[in-house]
């Protein structure tokens, strides 16, 4: 299985907008099977299923697609109704320029605007007007762009590089999984770049694509890894698909285990820490769905006894494994 966990940063982010609202946190968890209350370790980790529904579950409860982190609501059905327009767009150019003269129509902020300049297209958000402490509505923005405007046209857009108008916050390390590109944080503006031949290309979806599309979106954009050409990503799949070692590695991705340990390095990963990144989603997903003991899911992991999984499992999640068995996470006492 090469699907992501979420780290428990994102869920204590997306809560602090109901919060505000004066929604208590508890049935909301609960209601996405997470647990009633907001685990101790910030190590802990949710699966996409989890967190997908906890934003369902945030849209139902506030009827705000910005989750009430705007100055005002964006109510539910914004966000289709302006796929809808988008979809019937001949290039991705005129796509998001309809998508984002949609979004002008209303008084929402943040506020996105699209520019090119020598080459690159840059998709610029301005948070003026924002309480966002977290970055949790600017992250999503860019993410929720950037993954429907690779739908629009059929293949992933590589992005070149990310610009963060704030600094470098705690969870930076989660960046990396979500972007897959340089980051430049303190920047004067909030900014995707990417090359602009891709606003030439065309939009290859349809009304009844986007139906499927839409039926757990944006949620699912914003729960999924957007699995890039990077060199972790590459190992990673190799890993989930049961190539083992660095060297069966390497030579798959016909390069010296030398140069594959210098490649990661210069992605701010390892081998080890991709292995262990993988084994830590595979096993918090299986407890969560359940169905596989401790013992089953510690020998299919190809930990030689139990123990040495638990000890495994708590240096990742800061929690036993028997804590994630029912699907919910153990809460502060």
């Amino acid at each position: 299985m090469l699907t992501r966990t979420i780290a428990i940063h994102y869920v204590t982010a997306a809560l602090r907008g109901a919060v505000r609202r004066g929604r208590p946190t508890g049935p909301l968890l609960a209601a996405a099977g997470i647990g009633e209350a907001l685990p101790d370790d910030e190590r802990a980790r949710v699966t996409p299923s989890q967190y997908t529904r906890l934003i369902q579950v945030l849209w139902e409860e506030l009827d705000d697609e910005f989750m009430g982190f705007g100055p005002r609501p964006s109510k539910r059905g914004t966000f289709p109704t302006m796929c809808l327009l988008a979809v019937h767009c001949p290039s991705l150019d005129e796509a998001l320029r309809r998508g984002l003269a949609f979004y002008g129509l209303f008084d929402v902020r943040p506020t996105m605007s699209l520019a090119e300049h020598e080459g690159t297209a840059r998709l610029s958000l301005s948070t003026d007007g924002v309480d966002d402490p977290d970055r949790f509505l600017v992250e999503s923005l860019l993410v929720l762009w950037h993954r429907f405007s690779s739908w629009l046209i059929g293949r992933r857009i590589p992005l070149r590089a990310v610009d963060l108008a704030y600094p470098e916050p705690p969870h930076a390390s989660e960046y990396h999984l979500i972007f897959g590109c340089p980051l430049r944080f303190g920047a004067p503006r909030t900014v995707l770049e990417f090359d602009s031949r891709f606003l030439r290309m065309p939009v290859v979806q349809d009304e009844a694509a986007l139906k499927r599309f839409l039926r757990n979106s944006p949620a699912e954009l914003l729960s999924r890894r957007d699995y890039g050409a990077d060199t972790s990503s590459h190992v990673r799949r190799m890993l989930g698909g049961g190539v083992v070692g660095l060297d069966a590695v390497a030579g798959r991705l016909g390069m010296s285990p030398a140069t594959l340990r210098r490649k990661l390095t210069a992605e701010g990963t390892s081998f080890r820490e991709v292995r262990e990144q993988l084994l830590r989603d595979q096993a918090v997903a299986s407890l969560v769905r359940g169905g596989e003991s401790v013992e089953e899911l510690a020998l299919r992991l190809g930990f030689s006894e139990a123990s040495a999984f638990h000890r495994a499992f708590k240096r990742w999640t800061g929690s036993s494994p028997g804590a994630y068995r029912t699907g919910a996470l153990p809460s502060r006492p």
